[in-house]
């Protein structure tokens, strides 16, 4: 049967994304900043270029490197404190950095405070965590609920079924997990290869050249000859329609698939970007309109691939590539992939199109090429698949198929959770005596 959606799913989603608003916005809103002439006379950031540029580069560098830091503290915090504890910490200094960043009255307090302000906040599915904590009856009650309405047969069987399949591969996988712990992160070769996997997918997307694009969009518009408030304008209509390719890739990737979707997102933001890097070439600097205007026009085009392709992908892969135990791990290292690679770019960026301009541009574009190629030989296809079952995907054990279940596999599903469910009667009937 097709999975149910209620309205206690989305306020669930909802909740969790608006996590993002502590790396999303106050990363985002430093690209309209340096775009204002006021916030860099207030820093008395225009007296010299050169000087003004490592600033520049600076602001958006620590702020990744304060990232990196979170993401590594963040995976050992989410299994020593529980997944809660970690948010509410990682909220509470993002509220501090914000306010310092307000309160910065010199460049140096606004650069410490770009460096404390973001800590990243990994999460994980409540009912896996009551399982690996064998807490039974309350891992069930979430997914029950989660599935709707508990009096229907057919979605209390479907609950049941992928329940059932939930418990019986985190036993699996704890077992497996008590003969090496976390070493077995490097060293074993499954393992390895999804950290590697995810740290590489979260690289590529960095390595489109998106957060240089979006850091320093004002200024590019600048370059191509807009002045007064356009370049504002079509800054923020450039997040707005990155918003708008999220919420299409999100409706699409469980039908295309996330291999093909982000291979797609990589091929179209490279064509952008080439494109884009042409009429800045020809015509930055220049009173040809119709070339200014087809530089903004590959632009926007730039962000609906990155936004309806790679953005929407790349965080579904990176977490479900990596199974339950060390889903937290997984993610943590992922991210620092992402950070890493933007600390790089973005630091280099304003000394770098200072002084090689649209040639920097031409460096994303090989790497992304290179990238395409080596996602489609490496990386597996996850669509269709729970999360339990994309480990054979890597070579690990499958305990019970569900979704990709052969015809006796499914008989011996079903039958298994009827000796489940008896055994599940029983033992309620000797907790109520």
């Amino acid at each position: 049967m097709a999975r149910s959606y209620t309205l206690y799913n989305l306020r669930i989603i909802l909740v969790l994304t608006l996590g993002s608003l502590t790396f999303g916005y106050s990363f985002s809103v430093i690209s309209n900043t340096l775009g204002q002439p006021g916030f860099l006379q207030y820093f008395n950031l225009n007296n010299n270029a050169a000087d003004t540029n490592a600033i520049t580069g600076a602001i958006n560098g620590l702020y990744c490197a304060g990232a990196i830091f979170g993401a590594l503290l963040t995976g050992w915090m989410c299994e020593a404190r529980g997944r809660k504890m970690t948010m509410y910490l990682a909220s509470a200094i993002s509220i501090l950095g914000g306010a310092l960043q307000t309160g910065s009255v010199n460049i140096a307090m606004f650069l410490a405070a770009r460096f404390i302000t973001v800590r990243d906040l990994t999460s994980q599915h409540p009912w896996i965590l009551v399982l690996t904590r064998d807490r039974r009856d309350e891992a069930w009650a979430i997914v029950s609920r989660l599935h709707g309405d508990p009096t229907n047969e057919d979605s209390r069987l479907y609950a049941r079924e992928e329940f059932y399949q939930m418990t019986q591969q985190v036993q699996a996988d704890a077992i497996a997990w008590a003969q090496g712990g976390n070493k077995q992160l490097f060293t074993k070769p499954s393992y390895r290869k999804r950290m590697w996997m995810g740290f590489f997918i979260q690289y590529a997307a960095q390595s489109t050249g998106a957060q240089v694009i979006y850091v320093y969009v004002i200024t590019l518009y600048q370059n191509l000859g807009l002045t007064s408030g356009v370049p504002l304008i079509l800054g923020a209509a450039y997040v707005t329609v990155a918003t708008l390719s999220n919420f299409f890739g999100a409706l699409i990737v469980d039908k295309v698939g996330q291999k093909p979707l982000l291979i797609t997102g990589l091929a179209g933001c490279m064509i952008s970007l080439t494109l884009e890097t042409v009429m800045i070439a020809r015509y930055a600097g220049t009173t040809n309109n119709a070339g200014l205007s087809m530089g903004v026009f590959f632009t926007f085009c730039f962000i609906s691939f990155y936004g309806g392709g790679i953005d929407v992908v790349g965080y579904i892969y990176c977490s479900e590539i990596f199974p339950t135990h060390i889903r937290s791990q997984g993610v943590a290292w992922s991210l620092v992939g992402t950070f890493l690679s933007t600390l790089v770019y973005v630091e280099a960026a304003p000394t770098a199109l200072a002084n090689i301009q649209w040639k920097y541009y031409v460096i994303f574009i090989c790497l992304t090429a290179i990238n395409i190629a080596i996602l489609y030989l490496w990386c597996p296809e996850t669509k269709g698949l729970s999360l339990e079952e994309i480990n054979g995907r890597f070579g690990d054990e499958v305990v019970v198929h569900f979704s990709d279940a052969t015809e006796k596999q499914r008989i011996d599903l079903v039958q298994a959770v009827a000796i489940d469910d008896r055994k599940d009667a029983v033992s309620a009937g000797r907790k109520a005596v």
